[in-house]
């Protein structure tokens, strides 16, 4: 089997794809940029004043809004299929010396902020997806600092 590079069409039909289920989904669901904005600054406020999360990520960034614009562009690729966001977080995620119960009280808030700020709908699918992402991460981060075996 050899590979091919898609032809401008082929990139233009799944443009085409991509951006009929982005607006199905802000459509069905209440989610768009501006809410996804909302929803970063919103539970990111909470983060920073977490009493157990806030002191993690605090270490880790200095100047929150980069961080912000690159979650804004994070959830919108998840959420809006835009492929905004070009990044590697695994590495610093290691790095953060995160533990289960961090990852759950992660959870706990976005949680509470998306039912804050979005209908059902819109609140069960960010919440879906942020559950898959924790349960990614806490894979990755256990498969990269959990010591071998033999």
């Amino acid at each position: 089997m050899t590979d091919t590079v898609p032809s401008e069409d082929q990139r233009n039909e799944h443009r085409d794809i991509r951006t009929a289920m982005a607006e199905e989904r802000m459509a069905t669901v209440g989610i768009d940029e501006a809410s996804i904005e909302k929803l970063v600054r919103t539970f990111y406020g909470k983060i920073m004043k977490d009493d157990v999360l806030g002191p993690i990520f605090g270490r880790a960034i200095t100047d929150w809004e980069p961080h912000l614009r690159k979650m804004m562009d994070f959830w919108s690729s998840i959420a809006l299929l835009t492929q905004r966001y070009d990044g590697r977080p695994m590495p610093v995620h290691i790095s953060l010396g995160l533990e289960p119960q961090h990852f759950e009280r992660w959870l706990g808030l976005f949680r509470e902020t998306a039912h804050e700020l979005f209908p059902p709908d819109g609140a069960a699918f960010l919440i879906g997806k942020a559950e898959n992402i924790a349960r990614s991460f806490q894979m990755g981060i256990q498969f990269f600092t959990v010591p071998k075996k033999g």
